[in-house]
């Protein structure tokens, strides 16, 4: 019954510096491998680029980020960009970010089943029963009619899992939350470390359901890292990028010896927020 599929959102969480042919690849694995698995209706994929405040080393501004990752989605019926993050003017634990998606699709439900004329009287007790509405769907006993809120699940490749084991990157707390209640999709290489990593991991592996590993067979090497070496060469980054992105990096000179000066020596926002909390330095394991 293709109505009792769960309805997921793929979120994208990144400096997205520039965005490249592989960080859109992303989005179709995952919708592919969700879809396979028959259990689940990929509605949405959002890219959320990272606010200025992160403080990475070569991170340019927010605005042309946010602009490059809205001209490479331009065509695409379903992955969009939200330039909520990047607009803050701290920078925000990506747990935070997908609690934010994830209330908005809450009260667009609301709203939705308010427009379904749900009696007045009724409406209390729907209210109440919101928070856990986006709880995977029991067996059958929901009728194929309700539709639960959308999950919130975070898109990334493998280097953001294993980042999970760098001490201070991430709290403790916010990725036992992240693998909890919402879920990861990570793509990762064929023949990768990600399963051992997994299992090196309690907090992963009592978790391991909510973790989709997608292994990616046509592999794709290409990083942001290496766009900006190749434009500070002056060397082609052609088919690596879509083709808009391209043009608005040349049209604006965006990456140059300069820019990826900027931050340089600059301790990583996490770090700076993290490293007081003595009782969050363990690893992750």
């Amino acid at each position: 019954d293709p109505d009792m599929k769960t309805e997921v959102v793929l979120l994208a969480c990144g400096s997205f510096n520039p965005i490249t042919n592989m960080h859109l690849r992303l989005f179709e694995l995952a919708k592919d491998y969700l879809h396979e698995t028959g259990k689940y209706k990929v509605i949405k994929g959002i890219i959320s680029p990272v606010g200025d405040a992160y403080q990475k080393k070569g991170l340019i501004s927010a605005h042309h980020r946010v602009t490059m990752a809205k001209l490479a989605t331009k065509n695409s019926d379903w992955v969009e960009v939200d330039d909520w993050e990047s607009c803050q003017s701290e920078w925000l634990e990506t747990l935070k970010v997908l609690r934010y998606h994830h209330q908005k699709l809450l009260s667009a439900d609301v709203t939705n089943s308010l427009q379904d004329a749900v009696p007045v009287t009724k409406l209390g007790r729907k209210r109440k029963q919101e928070p856990n509405r986006h709880e995977p769907v029991k067996k059958k006993s929901q009728s194929p009619a309700v539709k639960s809120v959308p999950q919130v699940k975070l898109l990334c490749g493998s280097d953001v899992l294993e980042s999970f084991g760098i001490p201070n990157l991430w709290k403790l707390e916010d990725i036992t939350e992240i693998v909890e209640k919402h879920g990861l999709v990570c793509i990762s290489r064929a023949g990768s470390n990600v399963p051992k990593f997994i299992y090196e991991s309690d907090i992963l592996w009592r978790h391991k359901n909510n973790i989709h590993l997608v292994e990616e067979w046509i592999t794709n090497d290409i990083s942001s890292t290496k766009i900006r070496r190749a434009l500070r060469r002056g060397q082609s980054i052609r088919y690596l990028v879509p083709d808009v992105v391209g043009a608005y990096i040349e049209k604006h000179q965006l990456y140059s010896p300069e820019s990826e000066d900027r931050n340089a020596g600059v301790v990583l926002a996490p770090f700076q927020k993290y490293a007081s909390d003595s009782k969050d330095s363990q690893a992750l394991n």
